[in-house]
């Protein structure tokens, strides 16, 4: 009798020698199976479910082979258990199939719509309820619609109506900080009531793990915890999710952030994920940079009997390493297409977005000097680039661009260090470094004096107004500009706390964006740096006017921004403004000129069903490509 045996997280098979031939023999090293001097055969370090996917075959190879076995009750069990989740996924890939491009007047459709009109305050766009649809029949699922479709309310809705049905007791969310408060906005908004929620991350340790401790006639309906947190916290968090009898259901938000197989926050995310009873992963960005990316998103969903087998896993690292992208996504659509929902961009049936032309302005006097100044300093340093070592090449092109961006924003800057950049461009010049250093008594940059009329007049016009500027200095700058012109301000900027955070005095990010949005407050313009505000953050329900100030060459935050002010739930009537500020003759048109031409490739790319694009897609080294462009051979743009 072959004996099959689960020892210390290695399979071993005990077999005589006379009981396998060596057709047996192949096979068991063809999967991964060593043999040992005592007749075993063993699999070892098995990771994560790993023996899920491989008994179900063993088993029936040993009966197709009429080879007599035995298998210990741990194996039984997972055998079964097993067998349990194949048949849960697979009812569920039809179920998904079924309802991922459903007309909503299916029966299905019909009864879910009358429960929403029922029970969910919020109506829902009919693309979302399709999503929901795919949500509630597909038990565990993900939604990579782009953002600011309302993936939340999808949710939201779902677990309204799983709650009524009493499958589950309360949410868990595991997401960037960033995302906790749209969580409990959106929550209200949407089903009508506040919810009792739970902040598990930050905060004082001891009070946090008494928490994993409430039991489920205690339970708060809303839990939301970081990532980073998660990766300290998922022992206790898995006996919230095991012993204390609550029903989770798992929403793991921003679900890119755990792309990296094998990353600490993926393993927190992938311990947990297992004892909930219900799961689901949001995010725009699916495949941040490969194919390869969604493996952990589904071993989330399907921890038990995840639909990408180890094979097609492979298959795909190598198409993706040859670049066959269109063979890899074909196997991808046949794993696990019908097992998430994606709305485009262009499915949103948004009002357009208005780009108006850069409104010019011509330099001060001293700007303009110190502009012109560190332009010739670059350039004349650029010829002799060639005797630099290449990666402090890097560095110092990266730095030069930098600095021209200053420029442009507020010369003030210039007096500024920046990080790993220490080549002199103003400093040996007298009379250039006292300006620089004195330069607010000197003048007020030529785009303040625009920036205020433009602002007075969508004021007077009753619109609120963001503006973007991607430096510190300059947002602080801004604040003081249109401050003492009478308007209440809100700053968001990367040192802006957020919630819960150690410095209660200061207004968090948080609380200044809900005062910004709300109708009628004192806040009427807000400054922010697009870093800042990248995920998880609405602005579009009482602001559609967004001014750009200065700029970088980080496509994806731009991206990003341009959706602040244009998102489901307020933007389907109201056309979204841009106005950007371009200094005549500057790197401004450069800028402005290559992100409206990545943003047009990278919408594109978008709206494929398989997209492969990044959070910071284009930005890595489009400084380096700007720096050659600019000032390689031949006449300078600008």
């Amino acid at each position: 009798m072959i004996r099959v045996e689960l020892v210390r997280n290695r399979l071993e098979i005990r077999a005589d020698a006379s009981q396998l031939r060596p057709r047996d023999n192949n096979q068991l090293a063809f999967w991964g199976f060593v043999a040992t001097d005592t007749g075993s055969w063993v699999f070892s370090a098995l990771e994560g479910g790993a023996e899920n996917e491989l008994m179900p075959k063993l088993v029936a190879y040993f009966k197709r082979r009429q080879l007599p076995f035995m298998l210990s009750p741990e194996l039984e069990r997972v055998v079964d258990d097993t067998r349990q989740e194949q048949e849960l996924l697979s009812h569920a890939v039809e179920r998904c199939a079924k309802f991922k491009n459903a007309a909503l007047d299916l029966p299905e459709a019909k009864q879910f719509v009358a429960f929403l009109l029922r029970h969910v305050p919020r109506h829902l766009k009919d693309h979302q309820v399709k999503a929901a649809l795919h949500l509630l029949y597909a038990v565990n699922a993900a939604n990579f619609s782009v953002p600011g479709s309302g993936k939340t309310t999808v949710v939201l809705a779902v677990y309204e109506r799983l709650r009524t049905l009493g499958e589950v007791d309360a949410l868990f969310v595991v997401g960037p900080p960033s995302c906790f408060r749209p969580w409990q906005d959106e929550f209200e908004a949407t089903l009508g009531r506040c919810p009792d929620a739970k902040v598990l991350a930050g905060g004082d340790i001891d009070l946090r793990r008494y928490l994993y401790l409430t039991r489920r006639d205690a339970a708060s309906e809303l839990y939301l915890t970081t990532y980073q947190t998660l990766q300290h916290d998922w022992e206790h968090v898995r006996v919230l999710f095991q012993r204390q009898g609550i029903r989770f259901f798992l929403v793991v938000d921003e679900g890119h952030y755990i792309k990296q197989v094998g990353g600490a926050w993926a393993q927190a995310v992938l311990n947990v994920a297992k004892h909930a009873v219900r799961r689901c992963v949001l995010t725009g960005t699916p495949f941040p940079r490969s194919y390869t990316d969604s493996f952990n998103l589904f071993d989330v969903l399907w921890p038990g009997v995840s639909p990408l087998f180890t094979a097609d896993r492979h298959r795909i690292e190598v198409l993706a390493q040859r670049k066959q992208f269109v063979e890899a996504a074909t196997i991808l659509k046949r794993a696990i297409g019908p097992l998430f929902y994606r709305v485009r961009k262009s499915e949103l049936n948004l009002a357009p977005q208005v780009y108006h032309e850069p409104i010019k302005v011509r330099m001060n006097d001293r700007e303009r000097k110190v502009y012109d100044s560190i332009l010739d300093r670059i350039i004349a340093n650029s010829e002799s680039d060639f005797f630099r070592d290449f990666d402090v090449l890097c560095k110092l092109r990266r730095g030069r661009m930098m600095r021209l961006r200053q420029c442009v924003s507020y010369a003030g800057l210039m007096a500024t260090a920046v990080s790993e950049y220490v080549e002199n461009l103003a400093t040996d010049n007298y009379a250039l470094a006292k300006i620089i250093h004195h330069y607010d008594k000197l003048e007020v940059p030529g785009k303040i004096a625009v920036l205020r009329s433009l602002v007075r007049r969508l004021r007077k016009d009753g619109q609120k107004v963001v503006v973007w500027s991607n430096f510190v200095g300059t947002l602080r700058l801004l604040v003081r500009h249109l401050e003492a012109d009478g308007y209440g301000v809100g700053l968001v900027y990367g040192g802006t706390p957020f919630e819960r955070s150690s410095v209660p005095e200061e207004a968090s990010r948080e609380e200044i964006i809900r005062e910004f949005v709300r109708a009628h407050s004192d806040i009427s313009v807000l400054v922010a740096n697009p870093a800042a505000c990248a995920e998880s953050v609405s602005l579009h329900k009482t602001c559609s006017h967004a001014i750009y100030y200065d700029l970088s060459y980080n496509c994806a935050q731009y991206v990003q921004s341009l959706d602040r002010v244009h998102r489901v739930g307020g933007s389907e009537e109201q056309e979204a403004h841009y106005y950007f500020l371009e200094y005549e003759g500057t790197i401004d048109r450069d800028i402005l000129a290559n992100l409206r031409q990545k943003a047009k490739n990278m919408s594109g790319v978008i709206d494929e069903e398989f997209p492969i694009y990044s959070l910071d897609m284009f930005a890595e080294d489009e400084e380096l490509e700007a720096y050659d462009r600019l000032f390689g051979r031949g006449p300078r743009p600008f």
